[in-house]
């Protein structure tokens, strides 16, 4: 009996169907500009994005090192690593209904009828159970579960991507503080050496009181501005904790200044189209958009009838010891059609929701892309403003030390106010500070346009 039910086996995985009831996918339009505005040519240096990876865009090794361990240990990641995981055991769920399920078993019974106890032992080699896809149902669902897998993989890139992009902003918080502290400790110097020149002309008589105690008054300000930064500085390395998944190590390298220009790698934006093949949120919106479209096939097939097959080949016996014997083999063979013919309209609701939800995803997908287009022209906008404002601070700094210099000369030689030094220096220090601060902003800035077009997949 065996041989029959293997004999059919064959027949029946040949009734695989060749088609499904997926509609075609018209491909959704963003209304994105062809170019990039002010991003037609690569600088000086930069690379293509698709060329260059993390590692090769982050060059300063200690920002490196903590980047690898926080793609190591950082949690968010893990669980969206985790997600894939499960994303693709669902997959393979939805997979083995492609297949013919086998089973076997076995079974015993005791009946009285009247006088007469009797027993039944019977065992079931395999039972096989198969429906035959004719209408793309299951492979719908399959081609389903595969779209959405592959979305799931593309939103782990974006968790890493933006993990990356994450660390090198709070890194570059961290190095703007402590040049900002390096900045006020000089500050305060020097400030404190004017201090005590200052006292030692009040107290020989040469000025009044009024300019010792502005000295006092710049003296305290330039120490808040040290333990203000010492607290900025210490909340970005918790960050950069928290980012890593795990303390910092003490044997970290050096860090590289924010001017050095060996920090970050430069980069040539490309043309908007490159954010189609490249962006993980795009390509998981598109992904989820095909799952969406997919599952319009499976309600379309809903309307059709369902084919099912039962088979199973066994024995029976009233004694445990012939159950095996001669003449106690069975078998069986059941074909099941189901025709649906009133539900109440449950069939036409799912394809309705089905459609809703593929029209949703589209315009989600579309919205994607124009965010996408928005983020790197923003990015590119900054990174040329970012460039003109540095000139101009490099010269205003340049101007403010000349202002300085002067009103100290002449403060020490009796022929200007204290006033107008004190004035002078606290210009000063404030156009030193917006130079560290935008430094910083042209990293970060850099950063963001890493993350918006989409980062190196190498």
């Amino acid at each position: 009996m065996t041989s029959k039910l293997s004999a059919l086996l064959p027949a029946l995985l040949l009734a695989l169907p060749g088609c499904t009831m997926i509609p075609p996918l018209a491909t959704p339009d963003p209304s994105v500009a062809e170019q990039f505005p002010g991003g037609g040519g690569a600088a000086d240096g930069g690379g293509n994005v698709p060329d260059i990876g993390w590692r090769e865009f982050v060059r300063d090794p200690r920002l490196r090192r903590i980047a690898d361990i926080a793609l190591t240990n950082n949690r968010d990641l893990r669980v969206a690593m985790l997600n894939v995981e499960e994303s693709q055991a669902q997959y393979r769920v939805q997979r083995a209904a492609n297949y013919p399920t086998v089973d076997a078993g076995g079974n015993f019974s005791r009946q009285n009828n009247g006088n007469v106890t009797g027993n039944q032992f019977s065992a079931t080699v395999a039972s096989v159970s198969y429906e035959l896809d004719l209408f793309g149902r299951v492979r719908s669902l399959n081609a389903q579960a595969l779209e959405n897998f592959f979305s799931t993989a593309e939103a782990q890139r974006s968790v890493r991507l933006s993990l990356v992009a994450e660390i090198t902003t709070q890194y570059f918080n961290w190095c703007q503080a402590q040049e900002q502290i390096e900045l006020a400790k000089q500050t305060l110097a020097t400030i404190s050496e004017s201090h005590a020149l200052t006292k030692s002309m009040v107290d020989a008589g040469g000025t009044n009181e009024l300019d010792l105690r502005s000295a006092d008054a710049q003296v305290q300000s330039a120490k808040i501005s040290v333990i203000s930064y010492e607290r900025q500085a210490a909340q970005a390395e918790n960050s950069l904790t928290l980012l890593a998944g795990q303390p910092l190590p003490h044997d970290l390298p050096a860090r590289r200044p924010l001017d050095s220009g060996a920090v970050l790698a430069n980069l040539h934006p490309g043309l908007p189209s490159d954010l189609l093949l490249r962006r993980p949120d795009i390509l998981e919106a598109e992904h989820t958009l095909r799952a969406a479209n997919a599952n319009i096939g499976a309600a379309r097939a809903a309307f059709f009838p369902s084919v099912s097959l039962t088979g199973s080949t066994g024995s029976s016996s009233v004694e445990f010891s012939d159950l095996f014997g001669t003449n106690t083999g069975s078998w069986g063979f059941s074909p099941r059609i189901t025709v649906p013919i009133f539900n109440g309209g449950a069939n036409k609701a799912n394809l309705d929701i089905a459609r809703i939800r593929t029209r949703s995803e589209a315009a989600r997908y579309e919205k994607t892309i124009q965010t996408a287009f928005r983020e790197v022209a923003d990015a590119l906008i900054a990174r040329d403003s970012y460039r003109r404002q540095l000139e101009a601070q490099v010269l205003l700094i340049e101007a403010q030390q000349k202002r300085y210099d002067l009103a100290d000369a002449r403060y020490r030689q009796g022929l200007g106010a204290y006033l107008d030094v004190l004035s002078a220096q606290q210009d000063l220090y404030s156009s030193r500070q917006s130079l560290l601060q935008t430094r910083a902003d042209i990293l970060t800035n850099l950063t963001a346009l890493y993350k918006a077009l989409g980062g190196g997949w190498k």
